[in-house]
């Protein structure tokens, strides 16, 4: 247990991004979330609202838990009483930290744009903090605290994500498109601003850190103000991207209808 959580350094070396036991972590997990988003999605489907918005107040607080979690337990290993810091939901993937308790707990129009929210960037999410999660699994054995922990979070935000297409729970409705781009430009704009506070690395706005971000880098050549900016331009990009590929598959069913 001593080696799982970290106390005192892990003596294990990391097994290596994109590594077996990485793959074979990242893919049962994957599986697990699916499994579970579409068994529940079903048998929600035909239910009343408040009935299938019970999973996503579990999923709000199993992933806020696990992830707090996670946070104390690398606060009392560290050494650096300011470690909280670096531990903060600052990433495109702890939006969902936030979003998917405001799925489950408000109303009206706020309520609609973080289900909306979740459903479009929960998988992505979940795929990116896992398979391509280089930051991660190139540093830590692949079963400790710190990836374990991240595993699992990015997983209930993709289950949290799938359950909501399949449950019908997602309004996607056009007045919501500019608040969810809001979101993400706040969120992006606050986690740019701590970056330059404490030097580091939230929402990968400042580099790639071995994730696919770093493809950006590489093209702009690091360019301080290209770098975020492009970043932030890809995020508004892929939800106009999800809005009318979905659209588009609802145009396409009517007329098959």
């Amino acid at each position: 247990m001593k080696e799982f959580f970290g106390f005192g350094g892990y003596t294990r070396p990391a097994d290596g991004y994109l590594s077996w036991q990485h793959l074979v972590f990242v893919t049962s997990l994957m599986i697990i979330m699916v499994g579970l988003a579409v068994f529940f999605g079903l048998k929600s489907r035909g239910r009343e609202y408040k009935d299938k918005n019970k999973v996503i107040i579990i999923a709000s607080i199993a992933i806020n838990v696990i992830e707090l979690i996670k946070i104390v337990v690398v606060c009392i290993r560290g050494e650096d009483p300011l470690g909280w810091l670096y531990e903060l939901p600052l990433f495109m993937c702890s939006m969902q930290l936030i979003t998917i308790p405001l799925a489950a707990f408000s109303k009206g129009r706020i309520k609609e744009a973080a289900l909306d929210n979740v459903f479009i960037f929960g998988v992505l999410g979940a795929v990116f903090g896992t398979y391509f999660a280089g930051n991660n699994y190139g540093t830590y054995p692949v079963l400790c605290i710190d990836n374990v922990a991240s595993g699992i979070t990015h997983a209930i935000s993709g289950f949290t994500s799938l359950y909501i297409g399949i449950a019908g729970m997602a309004s996607m409705k056009k007045k919501n498109v500019l608040l969810n781009y809001s979101i993400i430009t706040c969120f992006s704009i606050v986690a740019y601003v701590v970056n330059r506070i404490i030097d580091y690395n939230y929402m990968f706005l400042i580099r790639g850190d071995g994730t696919p971000y770093d493809i950006i880098y590489n093209i702009v050549n690091g360019n301080a103000v290209l770098y975020p900016v492009l970043v932030v331009a890809m995020f508004i990009l892929y939800i106009t991207a999800f809005y009318y590929v979905y659209y588009f598959i609802k145009r396409s069913k009517k007329t098959d209808t």
